[in-house]
C-alpha cells in the first residue's frame, strides 16, 4: 500500500559506528525504517583480507552482535524494517548469521540478501580496463583482492515488496538504503527522476550518520553533549519533501550549516553526482530551518542515469609502516626532523649493502611546535615507509627503535602501543561497467530469484552550466577588510581515492561572491601547495549558497595507499578556514 510520509533513521556511517544508535533511534514511536552503512572502499580490503582467512567471514558481523542482536525484539514489535550493506563481501553469510539469532530468539522476522555485486570471478574479462582516475592500467590478477560494482536500489526495494523485514546486501550506493525504502513506501518508478534525486539526497545526508547532527561540524561548540548524540532522521513525504531531523533529548545539534556540510560532503560535481538510479544535481538545493533541530530540504533536480556502474578493485602494492613519537624542549621541530632523516638514511644504506631495492616511498611529518613557554616547545613526528618486501619495512621499524638511543633528547612515545606491525598497502582502481551485464539475484526466505535491471525511458538531458556568484559594483568600492573564512562560511572536507573534496558554504549568500573571488583556483593551489599535484576545480551551488572544491592527486594515493597523516583529506576543510578573505567592511558589521 502506498504511503503518504516514511520515517527512517540513520543507524550507522561507517564499520566501527556507535552501537547505542540502533536503541536510541528504536524510541521513536513512528519509525518505519533504519538503515546503516558499513562500507568504505578501506572497509572493502579489510573484509577481503578477513575472508581470504575464513571464507565465512568477510561481512560486518558487528552489526548482528552489537546493533540487531539486542534489539530484534523491539524491532520485531514495532513493526521497524531493517536495511543495511553489512554484507559486505559475503552477503549470504551474514544474512545466515541473522536468521539463526532470529531464531534463537523466536522471532518471526524474514530476511532477504542481494547478490551480484561481487565480480571477482571475472576479473580476466577486465584486464584492458583503464582506471578512472589514475589512467593506470587494471592491476596484475594475483594482486587482486575484491572487485565490487555499486549497485542501486531497486533490487532492495523489490525485497521489501516481497516482505523482507531485514534486508543485506553487499556493496551498493550509500544512499541505495533510504531510496529503496523510498521506492518500496511511495511506488517510486524508474522515470520519477526528480523523486528518485530526492530520495537519494536524503540518503546522502543520512549516510554518515551523526554527520548531519552536529558531527565534524565547523561551529561544533554549538553541538552540545556528543557523548550522547542523537542520530539523524529523515521524515520522507512521496513528493519527495524532506525534513532532516534527531531524537529530542540527545546532544548535538541539526541547522542549516549541519545538513549543508554533509550535503556537499565527498559528491564531486554537484551537478552531476552519478548514482545507479539517477544522476542528481543538488546545485539548487534548499535548505531552511523550520524549527529547533528540524532542517526542510528541496530543490534535488535528477536526470538519466548513465546506463552504467562504477566499479571498484582493491589490490595489493606492498607493504607499508610508520610510527608517532613525541619530542620536546627547545628546537623540537629539528631535533624531530634530524631524526626521522638520521633512520630513513640508515635504513637506505642497509638496503643498499644487501643489493635490495630502496624503498618505494618514505614519508615523515612533524605536528605542532607552537612555543608554549619561552622557547619551548612539544611536537609530534610521524615517519613511515613503503616497500614491495615486507622484510625491507620491518627492518625499518627495527631500525626506528634503534636510533631511539641516538637520538636528540626528548623523545617520547607511548610504550603500551608495542611496536608497530607492517601492512599490507591496497590500492583502489576503478572502472565503468554496463548495468546490464551484472547477474544481479534476490534471495528470499530460501528462494532465489533473478534481477532485470530496466532502464528508464527518458531522454539523457545535460545540466546547464551555473555561472561564478557575482560581486555587487557598488560594494566594490566600498572599505574592505580581511576575515578568516569561517567567519563567512561552514566548510566540511573529504575524500574520493587521491581527491579531495571541500565544501564551502557561506553563513549569509551576500557573502558568497567575496569568498569565490578569494578562493580562486591560484589561492588554494598555494594554501595546498605542500600536497597538492593534481588540478583544481569550482562549482557553484546557488540554491545553498555554497560551492564545491575538487583537488586531484593531493592524498599520496589516497587511503591504505598513503603514508599520510591524513590519509582521507579529513583536515582539509580546516587548513582552508583560517584563509583570509577580502570583503567590504559593511557587509559583516
Amino acid at each position: 500500500m502506498k504511503k503518504e510520509k516514511i520515517i527512517i533513521g540513520g543507524a550507522s556511517g561507517y564499520w566501527g559506528e556507535a552501537s547505542y544508535a540502533t536503541s536510541q533511534l528504536l524510541k521513536l514511536d513512528n519509525i518505519d525504517f533504519l538503515v546503516y552503512d558499513y562500507l568504505a572502499e578501506i572497509t572493502i580490503s579489510i573484509l577481503a583480507r578477513a575472508r581470504e582467512k575464513d571464507p565465512l567471514k568477510g561481512f560486518a558481523a558487528d552489526f548482528i552482535t552489537s546493533a540487531l542482536k539486542p534489539n530484534l525484539k523491539l524491532i520485531s514489535n514495532k513493526g521497524v524494517r531493517v536495511i543495511s550493506n553489512a554484507g559486505g563481501l559475503n552477503p549470504r553469510a551474514c544474512a545466515e548469521m541473522i536468521n539463526e539469532e532470529v531464531d534463537v530468539q523466536g522471532l518471526n522476522l524474514k530476511v532477504g540478501f542481494v547478490e551480484g555485486d561481487e565480480l571477482i570471478d571475472r576479473s580476466d574479462e577486465f584486464r584492458n580496463e583503464i582506471g578512472l582516475e589514475t589512467g593506470q592500467r587494471f592491476p596484475d590478477k594475483k594482486n587482486i583482492a575484491s572487485i565490487n560494482a555499486y549497485l542501486g536500489a531497486f533490487p532492495i526495494a523489490a525485497l521489501l515488496d516481497k516482505g523482507a523485514d531485514i534486508i543485506i546486501t553487499g556493496r551498493c550506493v550509500d544512499s541505495a538504503v533510504t531510496l529503496a525504502a523510498c521506492i518500496h513506501s511511495f511506488c517510486w518508478g524508474k522515470n520519477d527522476l526528480e523523486l528518485l534525486a530526492s530520495g537519494s539526497l536524503a540518503g546522502h545526508i543520512l549516510e554518515c550518520g551523526p554527520q548531519s547532527t552536529g558531527g565534524n561540524f565547523t561551529d561544533w561548540q554549538k553541538a552540545k553533549n556528543i557523548f550522547d548524540i542523537g542520530y539523524p532522521v529523515a521524515q520522507i513525504d512521496s513528493n519527495g519533501k524532506i525534513v532532516i531531523t534527531k531524537p529530542d533529548n540527545t546532544g548535538g545539534i541539526v541547522s542549516r550549516g549541519t545538513v549543508a556540510e554533509q550535503m556537499l560532503y565527498e559528491i564531486g560535481n554537484p551537478q552531476s553526482y552519478m548514482l545507479p538510479d539517477v544522476i542528481c544535481d543538488f546545485s539548487q538545493v534548499r535548505l531552511e530551518q523550520i524549527g529547533k533541530n528540524k532542517v526542510s530540504i528541496d530543490g534535488a533536480i535528477g536526470r538519466t542515469p548513465s546506463g552504467k556502474l562504477k566499479v571498484s578493485v582493491t589490490y595489493k602494492d606492498g607493504y607499508r609502516a610508520g610510527q608517532i613519537l613525541c619530542f620536546n624542549g627547545s628546537k623540537a621541530r629539528q631535533k624531530a626532523e634530524v631524526f626521522a632523516n638520521a633512520a630513513i638514511k640508515r635504513s637506505i644504506n642497509f638496503l643498499k649493502q644487501i643489493n635490495a631495492n630502496d624503498f618505494t616511498e618514505t614519508n615523515f611529518e612533524v605536528f605542532g611546535g607552537k612555543p608554549l613557554e619561552g622557547e619551548y616547545e612539544e611536537v609530534m613526528l610521524k615517519v613511515a615507509v613503503r616497500h614491495s618486501d615486507q622484510d625491507a619495512v620491518e627492518f625499518f621499524l627495527k631500525e626506528l627503535a634503534g636510533m631511539m638511543l641516538a637520538t636528540p633528547p626528548g623523545l617520547s612515545f607511548f610504550t603500551g602501543a608495542g611496536r608497530p606491525k607492517p601492512s599490507p598497502v591496497v590500492r583502489l582502481f576503478s572502472f565503468f561497467i554496463k548495468n546490464d551485464s551484472l547477474k544481479i539475484s534476490l534471495n528470499y526466505c530460501g528462494q532465489k530469484s533473478d534481477f532485470k535491471t530496466i532502464s528508464p525511458n527518458t531522454p539523457h538531458s545535460d545540466p546547464i552550466l551555473i555561472p561564478p556568484p557575482v560581486k555587487n559594483k557598488f560594494q566594490s568600492d566600498l572599505k574592505s577588510i580581511r576575515v578568516p573564512l569561517e567567519k563567512l562560511a561552514y566548510a566540511r572536507s573529504g575524500d574520493k581515492g587521491d581527491t579531495v573534496n571541500i565544501g564551502v558554504i557561506s553563513r549569509d549568500p551576500k557573502y558568497l561572491p567575496w569568498i569565490w573571488n578569494t578562493l580562486t583556483e591560484e589561492k588554494i593551489k598555494d594554501v595546498f601547495s605542500k600536497y597538492l599535484m593534481g588540478e583544481v576545480e569550482r562549482f557553484h551551488l546557488p540554491g545553498s549558497s555554497s560551492m564545491n572544491i575538487l583537488m586531484h592527486e593531493v592524498l599520496g594515493g589516497g587511503g591504505i595507499a598513503s603514508l599520510r597523516n591524513d590519509s582521507q583529506g579529513k583536515g582539509y576543510s580546516q587548513m582552508l578556514l583560517v584563509v583570509n578573505i577580502l570583503i567590504p567592511e559593511i557587509l559583516i558589521t
